[in-house]
């Protein structure tokens, strides 16, 4: 289902074709430049153009319409150059911040036109601008990366707590970064599970660098964020993730909203901008290991834990669609804020659509010859495929495959079954190399996981992962299997490994 958009105070005709899109009277105005300096702009040489966009750099969410557009100059390359474009200088900047709200705060001020953020965060923005902003709306024109049910967000603990579920926290100190989807996401969680939020926990606003310093030095007794926090701390070995958003089964997503003035006056920047989306995604999902180096390199957050969110068989799908799953997580977003009193003026959920507005996406779908469907096909297909390194079998079953990176390697070595890996393991540690991390999949959810941290059952030759150990254990017990840990793997497959098949 396309969503086109409908807002209260400016309103562009939806449904429009390129020829359409692309007719847009000059008019005079006034651009900013990056200086503070006032140019009048109407329109020809001499123009200036001014076009802000908020992202969040450490949020590999939204590296593909973020850190990649910007380092790879993926905007400059699509931006109209002819008509009433031609002889303008483009005057493009950008900022990065640590959570949604201050983008929201920027976008409110006008000095942010593109703003990328996560769902609860996208909400209160189209709110805000509906509530307090006079002269433009909100709209939300695109998706980045999406969980269709809650993956991502995630609660963790110090790694020597004795905390294992939330019910443990209660009268402890919490933190997260207020006004976030991990907001949401926790204020929810601690509810469902017998807390309130208001009185028996002290929640505390932290941003992920504070939260995580605060985690090694055991000033709180938990935190809560998302993408990609919640698998990043973990992986740097000073964290454990003891309550999963996947656990809400509840949607969640990271997508763009952009003023509806800016949209109305350069809908062509507009969807200039999504074809270097669009581009970055295609070119993430043909080369997954080295966008996610590359990404390491400009957000600073470990390239493992990048694929881990946006490679094959990642917890993120690469989809700009805003379908039924990404609606419903807008949708959540309201539902959810408005009961626990975090909207001041209650708004209906059913809004989110008037505030929805495909067509750019369409139209920037269209000019770069790709087809709407496939699109949404080509993520959903994303997973892991090819031969298995160990035996040179097809991979048939990306819920029990597995992979492993090694050290120095480019890209990701993966098996058909998690024995596989687990047997190449010991071949590649008696050679004397290792691997940086070993990934499997939640055999109910096709989830990736990092092994080390999951639950296992064991069936003979088959061995199954689990994100939560009580799935583990309902279908260990469903099976008649074993269940065992990732260190029990290992001893039983210690004995001499065959050879493996080709180089890893």
């Amino acid at each position: 289902m396309h969503y086109f958009l409908g807002w209260s105070k400016k309103r562009i005709a939806t449904g429009f074709l390129a020829s359409s899109l692309f007719f847009v009277g000059a008019c005079s105005t006034t651009e900013v430049t990056s200086e503070g300096e006032e140019v009048a702009a109407s329109g020809g040489s001499g123009e200036v153009i001014r076009i802000a966009i908020g992202t969040q750099d450490q949020v590999i969410n939204t590296a593909v319409g973020g850190a990649a557009v910007r380092e790879l100059e993926l905007l400059e390359k699509h931006l109209p150059t002819e008509g009433k474009y031609e002889g303008v200088e483009y005057d493009i900047q950008w900022s990065s911040y640590t959570s949604g709200p201050p983008i929201t705060n920027k976008m409110l001020a006008d000095q942010i036109d593109i703003g990328l953020m996560g769902d609860f965060p996208a909400v209160i923005n189209l709110i805000k601008f509906q509530q307090e902003a006079e002269d433009a709306d909100s709209i939300f024109i695109g998706t980045l990366a999406y969980s269709p049910n809650g993956a991502g967000n995630a609660v963790v603990v110090p790694k020597d707590s004795d905390v294992t579920s939330l019910a443990d926290l209660e009268g402890g100190t919490v933190s997260v970064p207020f006004g976030s989807a991990a907001h949401g996401m926790v204020l929810k969680a601690l509810s469902d599970a017998g807390i309130d939020p208001e009185t028996d926990v002290n929640l505390i606003s932290q941003a992920p660098e504070v939260g995580g310093a605060s985690l090694r030095t055991g000033q709180i007794d938990a935190h809560a964020d998302f993408v990609p926090f919640g698998e990043l701390f973990p992986f740097r070995g000073f964290a454990k993730k003891i309550f999963d958003g996947a656990q809400t089964g509840v949607p969640t997503l990271h997508g763009i909203t952009v003023r509806s003035d800016f949209a109305e006056e350069h809908p062509e920047i507009v969807v200039a901008y999504l074809k270097a989306m669009l581009e970055a995604n295609t070119m993430f999902q043909e080369d997954p290991e080295g966008i996610s180096a590359q990404i390491e390199e400009w957000s600073g957050i470990d390239k493992e834990v990048v694929y881990m969110f946006l490679g094959p068989s990642g917890l993120q799908p690469l989809d700009p669609t805003i379908g039924e799953v990404q609606v419903n997580a807008l949708k959540n977003s309201i539902a959810t804020l408005t009961s626990l009193g975090k909207i001041e003026d209650p708004v209906d959920p059913a809004e989110v659509v008037d505030w929805i507005d495909e067509s750019f996406l369409l139209t920037a779908m269209e000019e770069m010859g790709l087809n709407y469907e496939d699109v949404i096909a080509t993520a959903e297909a994303y997973q892991i495929t090819g031969e298995d390194a160990l035996t040179g079998e097809a991979i048939e079953d990306p819920k029990l495959a597995a992979q492993f990176w090694v050290q120095g390697e480019e890209t990701v070595t993966n098996f058909a079954s998690i024995p596989n890996m687990v047997k190449a393991l010991t071949a590649l540690q008696a050679e004397g190399q290792a691997a940086d991390v070993m990934f499997v999949h939640d055999r109910n959810n096709g989830w990736k996981l990092f092994a080390e941290n999951s639950y296992f059952v064991s069936n003979g030759d088959e061995v199954s992962a689990f994100l939560l150990e009580s799935d583990a254990q309902t279908f260990a017990t469903e099976s008649g299997g074993t269940m065992t840990a990732f260190k029990g793997l290992q001893d039983i497959y210690v004995q001499q490994p065959p050879a493996l098949v080709g180089a890893l």
